[in-house]
């Protein structure tokens, strides 16, 4: 089937996209503001058309384990949730980095911390890009800023998660998720046989056969040496990501002064604070990153040269502005702007807070 436009929300495009893709599971638990994905998931029953299996788990953490069961014999298995959920999965996202395994993550981030706010927030920031569970690993973050976005980047994340046999996460917030736009949803692909797994795969566990090297898909490694290299390689795996995918979006930034750094909905909100600025005259520019991690440090690291300021606006309290402070290696000045508890800025607030920030008059 070729591809199909239609008006939805953000959650609901995700899932649409999941069962185009040809994701073989969701396990997930409901959750404000991300429930639409499940619901619209057992809506289509696409355990009738493609076979994909939809299934509400007791918890978050029965989610993410059946998760690492189904990608460790190589299928496509997601899960989102918000917040708290995310919170709750920490342990299991561990355990699938530690054994290799891809699988996609989405959070549709609300306000906190503990239940918060049902309101969008972006300051599970930190939590996604260091990992967020123990030992030493990494999640490959994609911000998306509308909802045709939350389509497409469900086989960015996936193509990702089995490139460097490791999760992936698509991090929205509650705007993202809720808002409705027209979305053009992608051509039908279908699931991979079993056939065409152990190919792509060799190494899943999908049953012995006589002759075959044992799989053993486990997290844990009690020799050091062996446990050391283990880290070693999947660090190199990382490096390789930091290389190659990393993507950001550049608006009005080759004469800018000042540059706004946003993602995902704050990045919406400044493109129109940019317009404002330059018809008053003012050179401003928008960074946005779009991998949260890896991180853009090349182009945050060159408008650091030559910029006069740059003003990091996110939906919390500051974290972004590290990862923006630590790139930029010229001597610009960095401010940061932000709300918290779910209120949104608009884009007159963010013209504002640049000018006092720098003092522009």
């Amino acid at each position: 089937m070729e591809s199909e436009i239609r008006l939805m929300k953000g959650n609901e495009a995700l899932a649409m996209a999941a069962i185009r893709y040809g994701v073989d599971a969701y396990f997930g638990y409901p959750i404000t503001p991300q429930s639409e994905i499940m619901e619209t998931l057992v809506a289509q029953k696409p355990w009738e058309t493609t076979g994909m299996v939809v299934m509400q788990a007791e918890s978050e953490v029965a989610s993410i384990n059946m998760v690492y069961g189904a990608a460790a014999t190589g299928k496509r298995a997601m899960t989102s949730s918000s917040g708290p959920g995310i919170s709750l999965m920490q342990n299991g996202i561990s355990y699938l980095a530690g054994a290799n395994l891809p699988c996609v993550i989405v959070n549709v981030m609300r306000g906190g911390p503990g239940l918060g706010t049902i309101q969008p927030s972006q300051a599970d920031y930190f939590q996604a890009t260091r990992g967020g569970g123990h030992g030493d690993y990494r999640t490959f973050v994609i911000a998306p800023a509308s909802v045709q976005e939350m389509a497409d980047f469900v086989a960015i994340a996936f193509d990702w998660a089995f490139r460097y046999r490791n999760p992936a996460m698509i991090l929205a917030d509650g705007t993202i998720g809720q808002m409705m736009e027209k979305v053009i949803l992608p051509p039908i692909r279908r699931r991979l046989t079993k056939t065409e797994i152990e190919l792509a795969c060799p190494w899943a566990s999908t049953g012995r056969k006589e002759g075959n090297k044992r799989n053993l898909v486990t997290s844990l490694e009690l020799d050091p040496l062996s446990m050391e290299k283990k880290c070693l390689e999947r660090e190199a795996r990382y490096l390789q990501a930091e290389e190659n995918d990393v993507r950001y979006e550049s608006i009005e930034c080759d004469d800018a002064d000042y540059v706004l750094v946003a993602f995902g909905s704050s990045a919406r909100i400044c493109t129109k604070t940019v317009s404002i600025a330059r018809s008053q005259g003012l050179k401003l520019g928008l960074l946005r990153p779009i991998t949260l991690w890896p991180f853009p440090k090349k182009p945050v690291d060159e408008l650091s040269k030559r910029t006069k300021g740059m003003l990091v606006v996110e939906l919390n309290s500051g974290q972004m502005i590290e990862d923006v402070s630590l790139a930029a290696s010229g001597e610009v000045r960095i401010g940061h702007y932000g709300r918290l508890g779910g209120v949104v800025f608009t884009p007159e607030e963010v013209l504002d807070a640049l000018k006092n920030e720098f003092g522009i008059k």
